[in-house]
């Protein structure tokens, strides 16, 4: 998207008008509104109908909200708990007890890092085996107090590295993937940035996934899939298209159960908006989800991850 940098220079040009406009004697209300209408043109062109790519670009966007960011502005007395009681902490992934408009909730999120300082403690989102051991000891902790579980999903994948495949990250995705099945409190997943692969999976196997718009869920990434189908990293925008990684194509596929709208340009636009349209989101399923029975609800769990998806069997 070559003219978001256009964007951003109008942005910053507006901006400085509005510092300029608080001195005394200067009036330049009416050079900041026509900025403002010449930018809410020039974004509503550029957003009106994004490629796959360009979605991927803003999911990953490094202005866009993180967990931390919704978990602050939707969650209320937030108490973090850390390790996995058996080989230590992963700060790539957050588990704590919190509050939902006054009900107490378990909260499972990823987060990535704003610097590289961060991103080398939590492995840019990569979640590690101890990482997904501390969410199904959270999971177990919900299902013996009763409280819903709502998990947060911004990963590129799970760490690939050679520590993760010592300690049997497989095994981990998996006994992860088989908790969050079995527990018998509602629970609501959110992809709120990049949902990639089994990494996201593990955390993601609710009784309703929903995904903010301009998330992206897929399981290899457009480069990844450029290089092993189509043999060249220049097919990245091909990829992207043919993964169905959108929320509108999720949402069609029967693989999401709702998008939540964010604000034109990315949720990085405007926070409270995004968060405040994901809290309502949350609070709506979670009242659907309460009304069920232990039974209903496992039932049904069941039932989605059996039909979930369409496929199609290719002749000849």
């Amino acid at each position: 998207m070559s003219d978001e940098r256009t964007l951003d220079l109008l942005e910053a040009k507006i901006q400085e008008l509005r510092e300029l406009n608080k001195v005394e004697g200067l009036d330049l209300s009416a050079e900041i509104t026509k900025l403002e209408k010449k930018l809410a043109k020039m974004r509503t062109e550029l957003y009106a109908n994004l490629a796959d790519w360009e979605r991927v670009r803003i999911a990953r966007n490094t202005k866009r909200p993180y967990a931390l960011d919704y978990i602050a502005e939707i969650f209320s007395g937030f108490y973090e708990l850390h390790g996995d009681r058996m080989s230590g902490d992963d700060r790539a992934l957050l588990t704590g007890l919190s509050e939902l408009d006054g009900e107490k909730v378990a909260v499972i999120a990823q987060q990535k890092g704003r610097d590289p300082a961060e991103n080398k403690e939590r492995y840019f989102g990569m979640v590690r085996p101890q990482g997904y051991r501390k969410a199904i000891r959270m999971m177990r902790l919900a299902e013996r107090f009763g409280f819903p579980i709502i998990s947060l999903i911004d990963t590129p994948g799970a760490y690939p590295g050679l520590e993760s495949e010592e300690n049997n990250i497989g095994g981990a995705i998996a006994a992860s993937i088989n908790s969050m099945i079995e527990v018998s409190v509602p629970t609501i997943a959110v992809i709120i940035g990049e949902g990639g692969s089994g990494g996201a999976v593990a955390i993601g196997a609710a009784d309703r996934l929903l995904m903010l718009e301009n998330a992206i869920c897929s399981v290899i990434s457009p480069e990844g899939a450029a290089a092993i189908l189509g043999k060249s990293k220049e097919r990245v925008k091909e990829a992207a298209a043919a993964l169905k990684l959108t929320a509108p194509d999720l949402l069609d596929l029967g693989v999401i159960d709702e998008v939540i709208p964010e604000p034109l340009g990315g949720a990085h636009k405007d926070l409270q908006q995004t968060a405040s349209a994901l809290k309502e989101s949350i609070i709506r399923n979670l009242g659907e989800l309460s009304q069920a029975s232990t039974d209903s609800l496992l039932a049904s769990r069941f039932e989605r991850y059996r039909n979930v998806g369409r496929y199609s069997i290719l002749s000849g």
